[in-house]
C-alpha cells in the first residue's frame, strides 16, 4: 500500500501590496462605506487569527480590544455589525 507525503512549501516573508489611489469623483458616501469595510475585515482576520470564530463569540467589546491591538480607532456600531456578517459567512 502506497503511502502518500504531504509536502509544504517554504513560507515565504509577508510583502504588503501597492497600494493604488482610490478613484476620484466618486460620493463621500462611497469612501465612508469602502474604508468601513476595510477596518471590518481588518479586524474580522484578527478575531480570527486570535480564536473567535462566531458571530456569538465577537461581541462589541471583544471587537473593539481587538481594533485597540491593531491600532485602529473604536469602530462603531455599524462596523461591528459589518466584523459579525463576515465571521457568519
Amino acid at each position: 500500500m502506497a503511502v502518500a507525503t504531504v509536502t509544504t512549501l517554504p513560507l515565504e516573508p509577508w510583502k504588503p501590496l501597492k497600494k493604488k489611489p482610490l478613484p476620484a469623483g466618486l460620493p463621500r458616501e462611497w469612501y465612508i462605506t469602502h474604508n468601513r469595510r476595510l477596518k471590518a475585515m481588518r479586524l474580522a482576520i484578527a478575531l480570527m487569527d486570535s480564536g473567535v470564530y462566531g458571530p456569538s463569540q465577537a461581541d462589541d467589546a471583544t471587537i473593539h480590544s481587538a481594533a485597540e491591538r491593531l491600532g485602529l480607532h473604536a469602530p462603531s456600531h455599524i462596523t461591528c455589525r459589518m466584523v459579525r456578517t463576515l465571521l457568519r459567512r
